[in-house]
């Protein structure tokens, strides 16, 4: 099965902050159909984060892209660990 992947990086204040604000949406996360999450840090920046959520296709990607950006991060209580402005891509096996 390929799998499509919605990439995500951006700054942000602390880890456990980010930490508590991802948790807050998991029940977001399961409803929009995400399979697998992978959070990472660059070793040499604590203050950056880079999520990769997977989803059986672009479709669903795409929304769950568009729920972030107009119901979560437009949102800074939505939001409290994040820094600057998210990028976020959508991906697919080639």
């Amino acid at each position: 099965m390929t799998t499509t992947t919605l990439h995500i990086e951006h700054p942000i204040s602390d880890t456990a902050t980010r930490t508590a604000a991802f948790s807050g949406f998991a029940e977001h996360r399961r409803r929009a159909g995400v399979l697998a999450e992978r959070i990472l840090q660059p070793d040499d920046d604590p203050a950056y984060i880079v999520v990769d959520l997977d989803f059986a296709d672009a479709k669903a990607a795409r929304a769950f892209r568009t729920f972030l950006e107009q119901r979560v991060w437009a949102d800074p209580a939505s939001s409290p660990g994040l820094r600057g402005t998210p990028i976020a891509r959508v991906l697919v096996q080639t």
